[in-house]
């Protein structure tokens, strides 16, 4: 039996994403200037932060941006500063490094018109654990620790809208109800479109509870669970679906396919770096934040608009 031709897309915006891959390549930096670059004081006894988080956080979008060091990073602001005739002073190498603990990112989002379509996936990457000299001493090879993306993207923006870090030994679906915890409880979620690892009752309660469909593909043992709960009878649901029509079938009438540009925002957060650089797991959580918000400035100016074709 010969495989099926897949589909060919057009994209119907191209004046208009053409002018938007332009824009990617600017070098223009901006800075707004309501930013308070020095916070404003906490009340609390002790020395006050001389940098807020925003300053901090514009500095280390540069660094992951351009690949620097934090001493370059450093001398790179201070000359932007200089060309736009700004005397403010610039967090050293040692406060961006101590202050990456505790920032607070700020990753600004567009929303999409109508309700939020969310596409959830997660990845693996590299981060840095024990190194050469460590294996030397004591033998064996270099470790090498990992670290898991749990991740939503709106289907319409592209944003990536929800973020969770974990080990490497925490499993795909506990984090999904976390992941839809940090959208706003007035948004309105239409769907929730996930792989067959989020075929668990949590999942698809946590998804009935903020009254959103789920577009997840049963399990192929798959066997009807008790209508008790609306997650529940909306997976029996689908689980007679997928049986009646057939899994392809079924995949292309519910609009499965959308899940793919999950797969493809993970490629474009691993193009900006395939390991995280940070050593200790609340660091490496504020630098994938950022990469997040880097991403979203290339986003913004336009994404494509593709039809099928035929």
């Amino acid at each position: 039996m010969s495989r099926p031709i897949p589909p060919s897309y057009e994209t119907k915006n191209w004046p208009a994403y053409n002018e938007a891959l332009k824009q990617r390549g600017s070098l223009t930096i901006w800075f707004d200037p309501d930013m308070a670059w020095v916070p404003t004081p906490t009340g609390k006894r002790g020395r006050q932060p001389q940098y807020s988080d925003a300053a901090i956080q514009t500095c280390r979008s540069k660094k992951v941006l351009f690949d620097m060091a934090l001493r370059q990073t450093t001398g790179f602001v201070e000359s932007l500063l200089r060309l736009i005739g700004l005397d403010s002073s610039v967090p050293d190498f040692s406060t961006l490094s101590r202050r990456q603990k505790t920032l607070a990112v700020n990753i600004p989002y567009r929303g999409s018109k109508g309700p939020l379509h969310l596409l959830i996936d997660s990845t693996s990457i590299k981060a840095e654990g024990e190194g050469e000299w460590h294996a030397r001493k004591h033998g064996g090879p270099k470790r090498r620790l990992w670290r898991k993306i749990h991740i939503g993207v709106d289907e319409q923006t592209l944003e990536i809208r929800a973020i969770e870090i974990t080990g490497s030994n925490v499993g795909d679906a506990p984090m999904l109800p976390e992941l839809l915890s940090q959208i706003p409880a007035d948004a309105e979620i239409g769907s929730v479109t996930a792989d067959g690892a989020y075929d668990t009752r949590k999942c698809h309660d946590a998804i009935a509870d903020r009254g959103a469909h789920a577009v997840i593909p049963p399990r192929r043992n798959a066997k009807p669970w008790k209508p008790s709960t609306g997650g529940a009878i909306a997976r029996n649901v689908a689980l007679r679906a997928s049986k009646h029509l057939g899994r392809a079938i079924w995949r292309k009438w519910s609009g499965y396919h959308r899940r793919s540009r999950a797969e493809t925002k993970k490629h474009c957060v691993k193009l900006l770096g395939q390991s995280l650089m940070a050593r200790d797991f609340d660091r490496q959580v504020a630098e994938f934040q950022i990469r997040a918000a880097v991403l979203k400035g290339y986003t913004a100016p336009g994404i494509p608009v593709t039809e099928p074709m035929g």
